[in-house]
């Protein structure tokens, strides 16, 4: 080989190990997913959808496939294995019960027993409950007995060493009871050693309120965010991120959970970019 054609060579061979080294040393935040991201994919195959979770950079996941003390119809412990295995930690999940009525309570307490044992076993530090029923949108007064129950089960939970939490959709924004929104009545008739909140950043948006403002009246309350938009993070401009992580201290916010329900591409490319928008972006600092 002729010493030019060398010397180029040994030119690109560089420059391309220094954009492989760049690649490599690219910062990885303290991001997480929700698996609801992925549910199609996980319920085909568990241990290759953990894989995939953790080969795109994220840190933490958070299950939404509990039911009868099992985590996708894995025992707790071997669940925690395979996260744990991939380098992912289990951070919070998904689940919940309907308020029950009076005749019901102590059976629906004795459920909340057994999934919190579940989760203690599979190492959460949050349960999380993303729904109410219907009623609630439609009497304050059922409305107060969920808060109160959401207290009962806080306190169940604060004895496991575990957080409980509750995730908005819009309707708690953008439906109004005796004048009162549901989600201010939400916030003020919880114990904030009991109850945190999840707030969902795009629901919270599309019921026509803004995050910030929240931040600013309910400081501290909101130690985990969901970190979504339309489909895949960042992609609808929609959303003022910059804005969001300028109040994350005033929020509270310990950890940043990605959660993607709608998809220009595929599951794991629409997660895949949404967590490559996160990583790049210079305002977004995550607590680790």
């Amino acid at each position: 080989m002729k010493r030019g054609n060398l010397l180029l060579v040994l030119f690109l061979a560089a420059v391309a190990g220094l954009a492989i080294l760049s690649s490599c040393s690219k910062p990885q935040k303290n991001i997480g997913l929700q698996l609801y991201s992925i549910r199609d994919s996980i319920m085909r195959d568990i241990p290759g959808a953990i894989a995939k979770v953790a080969e795109m950079g994220y840190k933490f996941v958070e299950p939404a496939g509990y039911d009868d003390g099992k985590f996708y119809g894995m025992d707790p412990v071997a669940f925690r294995d395979l996260c744990s295995k991939n380098g992912l930690l289990i951070l919070s999940s998904h689940t919940g019960l309907p308020l029950p009525d009076s005749t019901n309570m102590e059976k629906a307490m004795a459920w909340w027993d057994e999934c919190i044992n579940a989760h203690a076993a599979v190492g959460v530090k949050y349960i999380v409950q993303p729904f109410m029923g219907d009623e609630a949108y439609r009497s304050l007064d059922t409305l107060k007995k969920y808060c109160d129950y959401f207290n009962a089960i806080g306190e169940k939970c604060n004895a496991k060493g575990i957080r409980f939490g509750y995730h908005n959709h819009n309707m708690e924004f953008s439906t109004k009871l005796n004048g009162q929104t549901i989600y201010d009545f939400m916030v003020t008739n919880t114990d904030p050693a009991k109850v945190t909140f999840e707030m969902d950043l795009y629901w919270t948006v599309e019921g026509g309120a803004k995050p910030v403002d929240y931040f600013a009246k309910y400081p501290g309350r909101f130690e985990l965010w969901h970190i979504k938009d339309k489909e895949e993070v960042g992609a609808s401009g929609k959303m003022d991120f910059p804005a969001y992580w300028a109040a994350a201290a005033q929020s509270g916010m310990k950890y940043g959970v990605v959660e993607v329900e709608q998809y220009n591409f595929d599951e794991f490319t629409s997660c895949k970019k949404s967590i490559d928008f996160l990583n790049s972006a210079s305002y977004v600092a995550m607590p680790q």
